[in-house]
C-alpha cells in the first residue's frame, strides 16, 4: 500500500519570536482596558475596552498554536477532520491553533515477548520465544489505518489522544502480529533434524533462515499500521515441558549411538593395525581360530565401558 504521508504545509513560526508577538499584544490589550477603566464616561472609551477585550480573547486563542518536538517526534496535523500532513523538525514553533495535532514518537522498541506454546511442522508442541525492535515509519497509517485511538483505553471507555496512550496502542497491534507471525513460522519447520528430512531446515538449526523469515512476515504484517521491523530475532526455542522429558533421553539415545559408532569404528581400525604389525613383524603365528579370539578380546576391550582386567596366559600357544 503506497504511503499517503506527507510534511505539513501550512504556516510555520518560530516559537520564540511568537511568544514575544503574544506577550506584547496581551500587554497592549491589558493597558487598553485599564485605560479604558480610568477613563470611563469619555466618548470613544467604550471602543477601546471591546477592542482591547477581543484582542484578549484572539491572544488566548493563538496561545494554543504553541507546540515543542523533541528529535525522532512527530505531530499529524488535521483540518477540521482532514489530514494536513505531518511535522517532524525538532525546536519550538507556533502554528494555526484551529489545526488539531497529535504527537507521535519515532524512536525504536523493544518487545520481549514470553514463549508461546505452538506445534511444529510435525505436530511437536515447542515453546518459542522472540525479541522484536520496531519503530514508527509513517504517522499517517499509524493513525488513520490502524485504529489506535479507541482501542488504546478501551477499559476506561475513553479515546486515546495523547501519545502514551497512541503508542501503547501501536506496541498492542506489534504485540498481537507478532504472535500471529511467530506460529506461522514455527509451524512450517521441525524443531531439528530427527523430526524432519535430513538436510532440511529446522528451527533449532537454520537460526540465521528462520530469522530472516520471521522479519520478513513481521514487515508484511506492521506495515498496515506504518511500522518498521529493525530486527526480529527467535530468543527462546525448546520442547514443551509435557514432551521435553521424553525428547530429552531421545537425544541422549541418540548421542549414545553416535558415540558408540565412533567407538567401533576406532576399534575395529586398532585391532586391524595391531594383527597386521603382528603380522608383519613376525611376532607370533596365529591361525584363525586364535585370530578370531583375538578380535573378541581387543574389542571387549576397547568397546567397554569397565576398565579390562588382564588374565596373564602362561601357557603354550600350541
Amino acid at each position: 500500500m503506497e504511503s499517503q504521508e506527507f510534511k505539513f504545509k501550512g504556516i510555520v513560526v518560530n516559537g520564540f519570536l511568537m511568544l514575544f508577538v503574544n506577550l506584547a499584544v496581551l500587554a497592549l490589550s491589558v493597558y487598553g482596558i485599564v485605560k479604558g477603566i480610568v477613563l470611563l464616561g469619555e466618548a470613544e472609551v467604550g471602543w477601546l475596552i471591546v477592542v482591547s477585550a477581543l484582542m484578549i480573547f484572539v491572544n488566548i486563542i493563538m496561545w494554543c498554536g504553541f507546540m515543542q518536538l523533541e528529535p525522532n517526534e512527530a505531530r499529524v496535523a488535521t483540518w477540521f477532520g482532514k489530514y494536513a500532513g505531518t511535522f517532524a523538525n525538532a525546536g519550538f514553533y507556533w502554528i494555526n491553533p484551529f489545526y488539531g495535532t497529535k504527537k507521535l514518537s519515532l524512536r525504536a522498541r523493544n518487545l520481549d515477548a514470553e514463549p508461546i506454546k505452538v506445534n511444529d511442522k510435525v505436530g511437536n508442541p515447542v515453546m518459542i520465544g522472540l525479541v522484536l525492535v520496531w519503530k514508527l515509519k509513517d504517522t499517517y497509517k499509524a493513525l488513520f489505518e490502524v485504529d489506535t485511538q479507541t482501542m488504546a483505553a478501551p477499559s476506561q471507555g475513553t479515546i486515546g489522544t495523547d501519545v502514551k496512550s497512541i503508542m501503547n496502542a501501536l506496541e498492542k497491534f506489534v504485540r498481537v502480529q507478532s504472535d500471529a507471525a511467530l506460529r506461522q513460522v514455527a509451524g512450517q519447520y521441525a524443531y531439528d533434524d530427527e523430526d524432519g528430512g535430513a538436510g532440511d531446515l529446522t528451527l533449532r538449526s537454520g537460526s540465521d533462515d528462520i530469522n530472516q523469515l520471521l522479519e520478513q512476515k513481521l514487515d508484511d504484517r506492521l506495515a498496515l499500521a506504518g511500522i518498521e521491523v529493525v530486527e526480529a530475532r527467535i530468543n527462546y526455542l525448546a520442547y514443551a515441558p509435557e514432551i521435553a522429558a521424553v525428547m530429552l533421553r531421545r537425544q541422549q539415545a541418540s548421542a549414545i549411538i553416535t558415540a558408540r559408532e565412533k567407538i567401533v569404528d576406532g576399534a575395529v581400525s586398532m585391532v586391524k593395525m595391531a594383527l597386521d604389525k603382528l603380522s608383519k613383524e613376525n611376532v607370533v603365528e596365529l591361525d584363525d581360530e586364535k585370530k578370531a579370539a583375538m578380535v573378541s578380546n581387543l574389542l571387549v576391550v576397547l568397546c567397554g565401558d569397565d576398565s579390562a582386567q588382564p588374565v596373564v596366559n602362561t601357557g603354550s600357544l600350541n
